[in-house]
This record gives C-alpha cells, structure tokens and sequence, in this order.
C-alpha cells in the first residue's frame, strides 16, 4: 500500500485570520507537513473492516471518531451535511468560478470537474486583500486548497472536485456545515476501499489517521515537538512507553484543557452520536456502539453491523447530475444525521466488569484470535 502524495501546507496571510475564524477552518489551517509512514498505515489498513466501520485490535474495536476530528484537526461537527448538487459539466463549473471568484476557469485549468490546485494558488496569491470581497475570494480559495490536500484529497493530489464551491456561496454560512463529519466520511471510504485485496494506493485525511494513531497508540508517536499546541496534528506527542490502547485521549491528564479553544467543546455531546457520515455521494457509518469506551462508557455486545445498502461505495464516475440531498439512495441517510441528538451513546447502569468481559469473549469467538497489528506498525 503506497501513499505517494505528501501534503505541503498552504499558507495564508495574517490579514485573513478574522475571516478564516469565522469559516470553521482556522484551526486546521495551522497544521504542517506530516510525512506519511507508510508501514502504520498499511498496519491499520490490514485492520479495517468495512463491514464494522472499526479498526478490530486484540483489546477490542476502535475507531477514528467526531471527538478525533475537532480535537486534531479542530474543524467543525456540529452543523449542516456537506452535501448538494453534482453537475459533470464544464459551462457550470465555470459558471460557477466566474460568480464566486470574478474570473471563470479555463477547460486546461480543469481535470473533469476538478479544479486544478495550481490554479486555486495562483488567483490566491494575486488577490490584493484591498476589500472584503477580495478577502472573501481569497479565503475561498485557501478553504478549496486545504480541501483539495489535507481534507478530502484523492490519488491525484493534483484538483479538488468543485462540487465544494456552491457550499461557499454565502461566505457567512460556511462555518454553518459540519466539515469534520465529511473529512471523517473521506478517510473512512479510503480505509474501506484501501482494504480491498485489489488495491495498492490509499488517499484521504491521511495527516487525521496517523494523528489518531499516534493518539491512541503512542509508543508508537514520533518525538514530541510542540506539546503544547493546538490542533493536536501540530505536534507529534509522545507520552508514555508500552503496548497499551489509549481509549479516553484528551483527558486531563493527557492534554492540557488550556490550550483547547472553548469552541471545540460546544456541541461535543453529538462526538458519541450513532450516525451517517455525509459528504455528498460518499455515506459512511459512525459505529459508536463499537468502541463505546473512547467515550468513558462501558462496552457490551454491540448492534448488528449497519448496512448502507447502495449508498456505500458510490462513486462520481461518469456524468453524475443528481442532488445528493435528495437522491432515493441518500436522503435516508441525510435525514439520520440531521435527528443526530436523537442517536448519541448514554451509559449503561451497569457494572463494568461483568459486560466487558461478556464483549470480549463475543469479540474473540467472532472474529478469532488474529487480531495482533503487523509487526511492520513498529519499524
């Protein structure tokens, strides 16, 4: 499994902070270059399963979830689904460059219905930053950048798909979606398709996944560099020594609450909820019953594996001119994660031990003995 495509951080000028603040997307701004470690990846990899949404390891399941996006990438969960219209053709991806940007794309300034990234950063660096439209369009600009590489980037590395664009219409409503559920549903349908037989390149939020293991699994973080820093992407910290799973992550004890900006913690009752994950055509599956001690709850037998049905797996290949909101395939889905506050996880009035025990003979009998990660993961 290769990862061929390292993320170089697109910077921004100090004039645009306000603005960026009020997008949802400052925080995530922040993060530098994290060079992917291709031998933990392919580990994790080999311990995705599609069909649980969870990594399966020999204490149980786990999963990267919404507490791990706003803590590490510090971006939105709370909010509106990304999702909308996808339109195939280059009169309307133009149409829509020449509304929001006052230029419009040329076809060589296009792959299919991407936009090239070479060409985001070059109307960027000319924006002269004089009013605040030529503000707005530059932030624009910075927030497709950083979806196009650190967010949802594909195998290219090369264009982000303007499907994004019509979210950033209303300059003040972008802060009103929920962009960490969709950078959570991306690396979740990288894992998915990555752990096929038949596959040899992962893409996504991969900077996200190995932020988490490193969370998680710290004897297996590099050396720590800025430890008090924030978002947590931007410093490789390094507790402890040993072989254990980190299931509670950002107590205390382990994360100094002060460099937490108090928005983080706003909505973070939704972190646990059951739910879809939404970006579009891509749905996945926020299995929160699995790995109910990340939480602090206690685990028990989970619910049977949540089937997607044809919604998992969709792909934008080919002319795809539909309304993802209100597609037969995924409105359903849409409309769980809108009742989110319905699905959140409440514990259990039980004693501890006694179900844990009972979830760990479960977990073996089902999924056997085999559940060690590959000794690659260390070297």
């Amino acid at each position: 499994m290769t990862c061929d495509h390292p993320v170089h951080p697109d910077r921004y000028d100090e004039r645009v902070e306000e603005h960026l603040r009020s997008t949802g997307f400052y925080h995530v701004s922040q993060i530098g270059v994290v060079q992917c470690q291709k031998a933990l990846v392919n580990a994790l990899v080999e311990r995705w399963h599609p069909e649980t949404h969870t990594f399966h390891l020999p204490v149980g399941e786990c999963a990267v979830s919404l507490e791990d996006v706003a803590m590490i990438f510090g971006l939105p969960t709370e909010g509106l689904p990304v999702t909308g219209m996808t339109l195939s053709s280059y009169e309307a991806l133009e149409a829509e460059c020449l509304h929001q940007f006052g230029v419009a794309s040329r076809k060589s300034d296009c792959r299919g219905s991407g936009i090239k990234l070479t060409w985001l950063r070059d109307l960027k660096e000319r924006s002269q930053l004089t009013d605040e439209n030529s503000i707005q369009v530059y932030v624009k600009c910075h927030i497709m950048l950083l979806i196009g590489t650190i967010l949802f980037g594909d195998k290219s590395g090369a264009s982000v798909h303007w499907k994004y664009l019509p979210l950033l219409n209303e300059f003040a409503s972008i802060g009103q979606y929920s962009w960490g559920s969709a950078c959570l549903a991306h690396l979740y349908r990288s894992l998915c398709r990555a752990s096929r037989f038949d596959c040899k390149e992962i893409d996504g939020p991969l900077t996200l996944l190995l932020c988490w293991a490193w969370m998680r699994l710290p004897y297996l973080a590099p050396v720590p560099r800025e430890p008090r820093s924030f978002p947590l992407a931007n410093r490789w910290r390094n507790w402890e020594r040993g072989d254990r799973f980190c299931w509670v992550a950002y107590s205390a004890e382990r994360v100094d609450p002060d460099i937490i900006p108090a928005e983080i913690y706003m909505h973070s009752v939704i972190w646990s909820a059951m739910v879809p994950l939404v970006s579009f055509e891509c749905i996945e599956w926020h299995a929160t019953d699995r790995f109910r001690r990340q939480f602090g709850f206690v685990q028990g037998v989970p619910h049977q594996e949540r089937s997607l049905d044809r919604a998992h797996g969709e792909v934008l290949t080919g002319p795809k001119n539909l309304n993802w909101a209100t597609a037969t395939t995924h409105s359903f889905w849409v409309m769980q994660w809108t009742n989110r506050y319905s699905h959140v996880l409440t514990d259990d009035p039980m004693m501890p031990q006694q179900p844990l025990d009972t979830y760990m003979y479960w977990y073996r009998s089902k999924y056997g003995d085999h559940l060690n990660l590959s000794d690659l993961a260390v070297q």
